[in-house]
């Protein structure tokens, strides 16, 4: 059974990371759940606990998902390319940092999964308009993937694992976002920063200033025929749906306060989104059993049900033995040790397994209140930020470098870790020791 557990684990990796011929990565997820229920390491009695800790989390995930497709049939992305290029007025380099505040708006906005599906090919569609070459595009994709996966860090809202991690530790959203969103936040600034040093050069100095009728690619996840509005009426329906989308998300953190199902709060905004499309583009709500990817929700449960397997085998145990160390000394110690540590798990395991063993373990070293909640913030910063030095790191990236093939754009992955390599440690260490010294100053 033990053995059994370990190989179907480390077999999962191989085929998620991998994904030969394009295989959804919930297929060998699936597979290698329904082999460790089989062979004892989950008896079906643990189902229960496991549906219920990822539930809420899934159900929010899925509403904001729901609520990206609808701005979509609305034809808001394609309204917010047009508004890129114009910002941008001509400048490559206001272009790059508009860029990344996309990126990092619709991953706070939504998450960073639906980030990198619907900015991505987006970017491609807009950079190709303007004519730019392979190398000249590659700083605005790189750069806006690395920012939309970090920025899922600040708030836990902004990524499935972060959810199912929180409801582990059961931290509550609003504490999440109060100990986490300054240190994390500025360890985005000084991301972005990096980035544009490190791309500087690389930019384009000009670029056209005014693209309009754009389409989006054919291989876009939301692809669409889109609505047509004047340029007033578009303009003022696309702020009033901007300012709808950013009072749901407040309304999570309220929720959350006032101990109200945050996935309640996401579901509400989300049916009153579909509702306002089919009275204004008189699109029924069907449509979206199709588009929804309801494959995130097998994926995280089987994930789960994997990671449980390993701890009901004793995984946990080992792991006590050598972490117990790293988070019992100074709480600079355990937020540095821990971050450091779940940003290495995380580049070889992905983060989502990552995250995921870490936070048990946590949960598992009867730690006083102010260390777990350190350790797990930390283990959060690793997870979401320092995973991204290579691609498997995260789900979301590997899923972008398929984007950008299909869009045309090469990026190799030693492109890729070039960049990372440079600027990731560095972004993580001084996101850790920040996260210590806001945290002792709210808390201590």
């Amino acid at each position: 059974m033990v053995w059994i557990t370990i190989l179907t684990f480390f077999a999962t990796l191989i085929f998620i990371l991998w994904r030969p011929r394009g295989l959804n990565e919930a297929v060998p997820a699936t597979i290698g759940a329904l082999i460790v229920i089989l062979c004892g390491s989950v008896p079906l009695r643990d189902l229960e606990i496991i549906t219920e800790t990822i539930s809420g989390a899934a159900i929010t995930i899925m509403a904001t998902i729901v609520m990206a497709i609808v701005l979509e049939s609305f034809g808001f992305f394609n309204w917010v390319a047009e508004k890129l290029a114009e910002k941008a007025k001509g400048s490559g380099i206001r272009l790059f940092w508009y860029v990344n505040l996309l990126c990092f708006l619709m991953t706070l906005f939504f998450n960073n999964d639906g980030s990198i599906l619907i900015t991505t090919p987006i970017l491609i569609m807009l950079l190709n308009n303007m004519g730019l070459k392979n190398h000249e595009k590659i700083p605005y994709l790189l750069s806006g993937a690395v920012i939309a996966t970090a920025s899922s860090a600040p708030i836990g809202v902004s990524n499935i694992v972060n959810l199912i991690a929180l409801k582990i530790v059961d931290m509550s959203l609003y504490m999440h976002t109060a100990m986490m969103f300054v240190p994390a936040t500025l360890g985005l600034l000084l991301l972005v920063g990096l980035l544009f040093l490190r791309f500087k050069k690389a930019l384009p100095k000009t670029i056209p200033a005014n693209i309009t009728g754009l389409s989006l690619p054919s291989y876009h996840p939301l692809k669409h025929n889109p609505t047509t509005f004047s340029d007033k009426d578009r303009t003022r329906f696309m702020i009033n749906i901007l300012l709808f989308v950013f009072a749901v998300r407040v309304s999570l953190f309220v929720a959350s306060f006032l101990s109200i199902p945050v996935s309640l709060m996401a579901v509400i905004g989300s049916l009153v989104l579909l509702g306002w499309r089919w009275a204004y583009l008189k699109i029924p709500p069907g449509d979206m059993l199709k588009k929804t990817p309801w494959y995130i929700i097998v994926f995280a449960f089987s994930m789960y049900v994997i990671i449980y397997g390993l701890n009901n085998i004793g995984l946990t145990d080992w792991l006590i033995g050598f972490m117990r160390p790293l988070v019992s000394g100074s709480l600079l110690h355990a937020s540095v040790l821990m971050g450091v540590l779940l940003s290495v798990l995380s580049n070889l395991f992905n983060n989502h397994p990552a995250l995921m063993i870490g936070t048990i373990t946590l949960t598992n070293l009867n730690l006083d209140l102010l260390s777990l909640k350190i350790s797990y913030l930390a283990s959060v910063i690793g997870s979401d930020v320092g995973s991204l030095i290579l691609p498997m790191g995260t789900l979301a990236t590997l899923m972008w470098m398929h984007i950008v093939r299909r869009g045309k754009v090469v990026i190799t992955w030693w492109e890729y870790i070039k960049i990372t390599i440079v600027v990731i440690p560095p972004v993580v260490i001084f996101t850790l020791v920040i996260l210590y010294y806001w945290v002792s100053w709210l808390f201590v």
